[in-house]
């Protein structure tokens, strides 16, 4: 899928020169976190979010640092931080260096590019001008539409237990050899030992895509590398296991 699938194309946005109030006010009404900046003639130059408005003097949360910081930090900077935690329209406080994607860019790709850089929208422009944006609850949506659910058809536990040890072949986590797979009427017992917690779950979560599964049992037991400890999957210590 593409970022032209799943992205949102009425954009609520505000123009540089609109206010701060104005910026707060429709995202409150619109219940979002964060705005495009556009131009009158439609192109991105920046994006404000909740975060630009931590730092403002009406509730004296501007930045206040020692005397010698503020030296080395030089006037540039403190400029800077003077604009923004002072200035009225939203020009003064916006990000300017924002990621955009185009409406072209995979979905894979801009999951990428939202998790390297911790945000949580994407413009999408067609050349400079913004016709689109991806959010995380874009991703969601498209999430919901297109996530396979396992049916409840009839297979032979014969079929279902081949599906799962061919799945966990091609899978680097799952454990090489020492777990055992047996199933009837369509439900899945693990059995046997694993060197790592953290498989247990990924082997239920494996079993539970699987169409014909109604349900899993766990009776895996862990084998801690160190210590050679054997827990099961209540967490208890078997007994003799520390002996």
């Amino acid at each position: 899928m593409k970022a032209g699938d799943v992205m949102t194309r009425d954009v609520i946005s505000v123009e540089p020169d609109s206010s701060i109030l104005h910026a707060i006010r429709l995202m409150l009404e619109k219940r979002i976190s964060g705005l495009p900046v556009v131009t009158s003639k439609g192109n991105l130059v920046g994006i404000v979010t909740e975060g630009d408005f931590l730092r403002r003097v009406e509730t004296g949360t501007q930045r206040e640092r020692p005397r010698w910081l503020e030296f080395l930090l030089g006037p540039g900077r403190l400029s800077e931080e003077f604009a923004h935690s002072h200035g009225r329209k939203v020009q003064d406080v916006m990000t300017t260096d924002v990621r955009t994607i185009v409406e072209t860019t995979s979905l894979r790709e801009a999951i990428e590019t939202i998790e390297k850089y911790g945000i949580k929208r994407l413009p999408v422009l067609r050349e400079s001008q913004l016709v689109g944006i991806v959010t995380r609850a874009n991703l969601m949506r498209a999430l919901a539409g297109l996530a396979p659910v396992p049916t409840p058809e009839a297979r032979h536990d014969g079929d279902i237990r081949q599906s799962i040890l061919a799945e966990m072949d091609k899978q680097k986590w799952a454990p090489p050899a020492g777990v055992n797979v047996a199933v009837q009427n369509g439900v899945v017992e693990f059995s046997g030992v694993i060197m790592d917690e953290r498989q247990r779950a990924a082997l239920k979560v494996l079993a539970e895509n699987m169409s014909g599964v109604t349900n899993v049992v766990d009776r895996l037991v862990l084998v801690e590398p160190f210590s050679g400890i054997a827990i099961d999957e209540r967490g208890k210590v078997l007994q003799g296991a520390e002996d």
